[in-house]
């Protein structure tokens, strides 16, 4: 059964292709590939990110409050009508993730986050996760905002499963057709000589570690995926404002000429 709880320390970093190969080389010393990556390279995440008509969840967040959360639902490669997605609720505590999922169809799914039909109990579900969707719920009018969707490598600590680094790469986004099932595609994120990179620790970094990133100088960053594209929205909708006012704002000497011809 997958995880459905998480309790951990998130730290991010944006690096280059060639930070990337030095870093994976030191890796394998410490950890081991994911099982997804030992079958096949990389393996694809897409996510649906819920949102209030005004992106309140979004716009929130990135005010850096101590406690925020995130709807979304996630699909690991893309899913056929019998797969498992699974919708999640991400929490963030100072510094501390909790992240909470439970097991859907994706018809299920999307009953549940756009009509709100709670679904009927299944084995693979967790039910408590579901309830506390429900009073994200009724507290919020959401409905898909944006997709995520992103390539992925990662690796876990040798005996220590606590331990995980991962790096994303082939960000894209779209704010259109949000469904997990039409794949991957949309704008590219960041720059294709980009990755992120996340360590993800219950406790503190070990030591090897610290060390691997200072050799490599490589530092910590307030990076995040909805809410860099959110601002990069948000920037272009204020370009497409920009207008030359005196062209059409009439002086005014001019306003009783210019109201006459709007009316007409």
């Amino acid at each position: 059964m997958a995880i459905e709880i998480f309790n951990r320390y998130e730290n991010k970093y944006l690096i280059n292709e060639k930070t990337f190969s030095r870093i994976c080389c030191r890796l394998s010393d410490y950890m081991e590939l994911d099982a997804h990556n030992k079958q096949r390279g990389t393996y694809s995440i897409a996510n649906i990110y819920y949102d209030t008509e005004d992106s309140h969840l979004i716009r929130t967040s990135l005010s850096k409050p101590k406690y925020k959360e995130k709807l979304r639902l996630r699909s690991y490669g893309v899913p056929g009508s019998d797969s498992k997605v699974y919708v999640e609720i991400k929490k963030k505590v100072n510094k501390l993730v909790n992240k909470r999922r439970s097991a859907l169809k994706p018809d299920e799914a999307y009953a549940f986050l756009h009509d709100g039909i709670i679904p009927a109990p299944q084995s693979y579900m967790n039910e408590q996760v579901l309830r506390e969707i429900v009073s994200i719920l009724e507290s919020n009018t959401v409905k898909p905002a944006l997709c995520i969707s992103y390539d992925r490598l990662a690796y876990f600590g040798i005996g220590r499963h606590d331990l995980r680094v991962s790096f994303d790469t082939n960000i894209q986004t779209r704010r259109y057709d949000l469904r997990l099932e039409s794949g991957a595609y949309g704008e590219q994120l960041i720059d294709a000589d980009s990755l992120i990179m996340e360590i993800k620790v219950a406790q503190s970094i070990p030591v090897w570690l610290c060390r691997l990133l200072s050799e490599n100088k490589v530092y910590p960053v307030s990076f995040s995926k909805y809410g860099t594209e959110y601002k990069r929205m948000l920037k272009r909708g204020r370009e497409r404002r920009i207008f030359f006012i005196p062209e059409i704002m009439p002086f005014p000497a001019q306003a009783k000429t210019f109201a006459a011809a709007i009316a007409q």
